[in-house]
C-alpha cells in the first residue's frame, strides 16, 4: 500500500507542478495586458482586464472603484506614457493570485508630466478562463 501511495505522489507531482506553473505564465500575461491597457487608456481593454468589484488603491490614499478608475484613465486625468516594472513575484492560491512587483513610469497627468515610483500588490482572481484584477494598492518607493 505505501508503494502506491508513493508511485501516486511522484507521478502526479509533475502535474502539479505543471499546472502552477500554467498559472503563473497566464498571471504574467494579464499583467502585461493591464500594462498595455493603463498606457493605451482603452476603455474597453480596463473593463476586459478588472472586476466589477474593483478597489484600486493610490500610493496618495485614493481608493477608486472601477469606474471611478477608468474614468480617470480614459479621460487623460491619469495618463501613463510608460510603465516597467520589475522585482515581480507571484503566489497563487486556487483562483487568487497576488502579484507584488516595483512600478516606474512616465506620466503625463492632465498634461502634466512627471515619474512614479511605486511597490504594487495586486489581486487576481480567475473569472472563468480569464484572471481579472479584483484590487490594487500602491504605496511610494524609495528612489533607486
Amino acid at each position: 500500500m505505501k508503494k502506491i501511495i508513493v508511485l501516486f505522489i511522484f507521478f502526479s507531482l509533475p502535474a502539479i507542478l505543471f499546472a502552477q506553473e500554467k498559472k503563473i505564465k497566464e498571471i504574467e500575461a494579464a499583467v502585461e495586458e493591464l500594462k498595455a491597457a493603463l498606457v493605451s487608456g482603452n476603455r474597453q481593454a480596463l473593463e476586459v482586464i478588472t472586476m466589477q468589484q474593483l478597489s484600486y488603491g493610490h500610493s496618495s490614499g485614493v481608493i477608486e472603484d472601477r469606474a471611478q478608475f477608468i474614468e480617470k484613465l480614459v479621460s487623460g486625468q491619469s495618463d501613463f506614457v510608460t510603465i516597467n516594472t520589475s522585482q515581480q513575484t507571484i503566489t497563487v492560491s486556487g483562483n487568487t493570485a497576488l502579484v507584488r512587483h516595483r512600478l516606474d513610469a512616465q506620466i503625463n497627468d492632465n498634461g502634466k508630466s512627471g515619474e512614479v515610483h511605486l511597490l504594487v500588490l495586486l489581486v487576481w482572481r480567475k473569472s472563468g478562463r480569464q484572471w481579472k484584477l479584483l484590487a490594487r494598492q500602491a504605496v511610494k518607493a524609495p528612489q533607486l
